[in-house]
């Protein structure tokens, strides 16, 4: 059935139910109103009846089917009146004359009335097949005294005869009702669809359907927000990836406890596609579109895509990149050693030739021997060797502190400690690069189960406005490349510092210095 069907169906029920409420208030407000009319004028006959001289004056000593003045006097009133029934009692209750000749030295049926207490009464008596509204007035003497009573009675009517004096405006009512409940329907279902863009309610059915099972379906997280920044919508992986609980819908963005970054992103607009934000140690995604119908913003909706894996594996390429470019330097190195030993084979300098292998194998000895003598790790210590020969080709000194001292540690560490000391030092590279006498200055210590990581460079230190800014995700000083964003690396150093229970920082002291502190774990070697 279509909408405006089901509409017209539910209407007409309603109809219907206001038609049968109207029929019985109908039926009780015309018993109420023939109880308060009739009564009154039977109330009256009775009255008249009560005090008739006659009636005072035989009533006491009449006797049932005798004598003829009672009958004709009650009988008169009855007449005049209009009543259905009209009766006189003893005071004994013994009926002595009637229009109902049945009721004859027979008691007569007072109900609920109060007239043997010496006061008028109107009210229902009788059996539900022969029902009387019925008005009782005490028949008193000269001196006050009662000595009867004087009864008239109207018969009450059914209520089907009270439902057939109101069917005429029932009908009326139907019809009104029916014709209002139609163009209702009509109007109603018009706007309905009108607001839903056509569409049946199975269709509706249909799409929320499709929507959920595509928006739960999904690897990649939704978040939709209206326009006061409260949570409309939000799939498992968004849940997942942002640390939401699962009543978070309903809630404003800014009730939940959340990064200030990731906060700006879902409400903010942003100027370009893929931003992305470090959500814990998980680098995420997010593309922010608004949402409009008609022209008016009616919220947001938001994708999360995770980059932690595909992040790693740039991290992997960057140092497997930085291997190249070692190796690289490295031939470069060699080719010009090469060709010095070349050149002094062929100007006979035999004994010069020896001394300069000599020199230069000591040389490489003792930067391995430098390295591996402090750090006993074998990662750690690799890539301090190969960001010293990516500083020598960038013209800088990198020097590792005679301070220096680092056990071997667990892999998990290992590869905190690498990630922690390779974005120093690359920050660290990147910031003396160009200036006079670049030098960096590596302290790695191991102190009481934790590390202590110091890089200290020449350059021109960190803007006391920016000592606690260069920690949060996306914040750069540097241009942009086109192998990603820049801004992540010292946050993620800082969140691996802070899982392992430590902490990094900087301050300036004839440039920057980095401070790491992580928790390690010794391990036989």
């Amino acid at each position: 059935m279509s909408l405006a069907g089901q509409y017209l169906v539910l209407q007409l029920l309603i109809v219907l139910a206001v038609l049968a409420g109207v029929v019985a208030i109908s039926l009780a407000q015309s018993a109420a109103a023939f109880e308060r009319i009739e009564g009154r004028r039977a109330l009256s006959a009775a009255e008249a009846l009560g005090n008739n001289p006659a009636v005072r004056a035989l009533l006491p000593a009449a006797e049932s089917r005798a004598g003829s003045a009672l009958p004709s006097v009650a009988e008169s009133v009855r007449t005049v009146s209009g009543s259905s029934q009209v009766a006189l009692a003893k005071l004994d209750r013994t009926v002595v004359a009637s229009s109902d000749p049945s009721l004859l030295g027979r008691p007569l049926e007072l109900g609920e009335s109060r007239v043997m207490e010496g006061r008028a009464w109107t009210g229902v008596v009788g059996s539900p097949g022969t029902v009387l509204l019925s008005a009782h007035v005490p028949v008193l003497d000269d001196s006050g005294s009662m000595i009867g009573i004087a009864s008239i009675g109207r018969n009450y009517p059914s209520a089907w005869e009270r439902l057939g004096e109101a069917i005429p405006n029932l009908l009326t009512y139907l019809g009104v009702a029916s014709v209002l409940g139609v163009a209702g329907s009509l109007l109603l279902a018009r706007r309905v669809k009108r607001q839903t863009l056509g569409m049946e309610p199975k269709d509706i059915t249909g799409l929320v359907e499709n929507r959920e099972a595509m928006l739960y379906g999904l690897k990649e997280g939704v978040v939709a927000l209206d326009p006061h920044e409260r949570i409309t919508v939000v799939n498992e992986s968004a849940r997942r990836l942002l640390g939401l609980s699962p009543d978070c819908v309903g809630k404003n963005i800014g009730s939940l406890a959340m990064e200030h970054a990731l906060r700006e992103v879902l409400t903010k607009d942003q100027p370009g596609p893929d931003r992305l934000v470090l959500v814990g140690e998980r680098l995420v995604v997010l593309n922010r579109m608004p949402m409009l119908s008609h022209g008016r913003n009616i919220g947001s909706v938001t994708t999360l895509r995770d980059r932690t894996e595909l992040a790693s594996l740039e991290r992997e390429l960057g140092t497997t990149r930085t291997t190249t470019d070692t190796l690289r330097a490295q031939a470069h190195e060699f080719a010009n050693q090469l060709h010095t030993i070349s050149g002094l084979i062929q100007i006979g300098e035999y004994d010069a030739v020896v001394q300069f292998v000599n020199g230069t194998t000591l040389d490489r000895t003792r930067l391995n021997d430098d390295v591996t003598s402090r750090i006993e790790d074998p990662a750690l210590a690799a890539l301090l060797i190969a960001k010293s020969s990516l500083a020598a080709e960038r013209g800088v000194t990198l020097q590792l502190s005679p301070d220096s001292r680092l056990g071997r540690v667990g892999d998990d560490i290992s590869r905190d400690l690498a990630t922690v000391v390779g974005n120093l030092v690359d920050n660290a590279l990147d910031a003396v690069t160009g200036t006079l006498e670049p030098t960096v200055d590596v302290r790695i210590e191991g102190r009481g189960g934790s590390a202590l990581v110091v890089v200290r460079d020449s350059g021109p230190g960190v803007p006391d406005a920016d000592l606690e800014a260069v920690f949060r995700q996306g914040f750069t000083t540097k241009q942009p490349t086109t192998e990603g964003e820049r801004g992540y690396g010292l946050a993620l150093s800082r969140v691996v510092c802070q899982r392992s229970g430590g902490q990094l920082t900087v301050h300036n002291d004839g440039g920057a210095v980095f401070t790491a502190k992580l928790a390690t774990r010794k391990v036989d070697a």
